[in-house]
């Protein structure tokens, strides 16, 4: 149906099927939105122009939160500036800890559940004060952390080397883990890893048994191990042209 509808030729006289009626679509503009591009057929991508707005930046939610979401959500819950007071770091911590996303929608949400709590808390009690929300309360209103900080090793492990994630919410760092064993020459790749993932760990070995002679390896190291190639967070499926 969107091909027919977005595609010029044919659009002036489409026919919806329901109705089946003909309608003259030749002078509507559609605007479509998607998370990632990959997904949309190419016939599809092919019949629109493509116009890509980046995700917000940590700074950038920061002060959204501060100068719109905050005092706009504070007339619904009833409260006043004066009552609830968030900081910039404890924002910050909302956003690494409790949300991760392009836009601000998460962090509407966690900013709600803190107001609410905040509104039910004077209700119950009959006294207002000022409540203030740094990072070292931020767990008694939202809770547990959902996500937890990813840190670059301090120093060079052997086996592990850190890799650069592209995601819908922005970037990532991901751990890829290797061992060796004895063996026959057999590789396993762990990890809910896609196609293109697989190539590119066979790529990897292809390429180490092409330059063994150049490195302190075996001439024919390869048919006495076997190699395992891990990227940990199993249940996150990793592919895509940047894999």
């Amino acid at each position: 149906a969107l091909l027919e509808v977005l595609d010029p030729e044919q659009n002036h006289t489409f026919s919806d099927h329901y109705l089946e009626v003909e309608f003259d679509l030749s002078e509507v503009m559609f605007i479509t939105t998607a998370n990632v591009t990959h997904t949309i057929p190419p016939a599809l991508q092919d019949r629109m122009e493509m116009i890509r707005l980046p995700g917000y930046l940590e700074t950038e939610k920061v002060k959204i939160a501060q100068n719109f979401l905050l005092p706009r959500m504070l007339s619904r819950h009833g409260l006043k500036n004066s009552d609830l007071k968030v900081s910039d770091p404890g924002v910050r911590k909302i956003i690494q800890l409790y949300t991760r996303e392009s836009g601000v929608r998460n962090l509407e949400r966690e900013l709600s559940k803190i107001l609410r709590k905040t509104a039910v808390n004077f209700a119950s009690t009959g006294r207002r004060s000022g409540v203030s929300v740094t990072p070292k309360n931020l767990e008694r209103f939202l809770g547990v952390p959902h996500l937890t900080e990813k840190e670059l090793p301090g120093s060079p492990m052997v086996g592990v080397v850190t890799g650069l994630a592209w995601t819908s919410s922005g970037g990532d760092i991901l751990r890829i883990e290797v061992g060796f064993m004895p063996g026959t020459g057999k590789l396993s790749l762990t990890g809910l890893l896609g196609d293109m993932m697989k190539e590119s760990a066979q790529i990897a070995v292809t390429y180490a048994r092409g330059v063994a002679e150049m490195l302190p390896l075996k001439k024919n190291f390869f048919n006495e191990i076997d190699v395992h190639i891990h990227v940990p967070e199993g249940a996150i499926p990793k592919d895509g042209p940047s894999a």
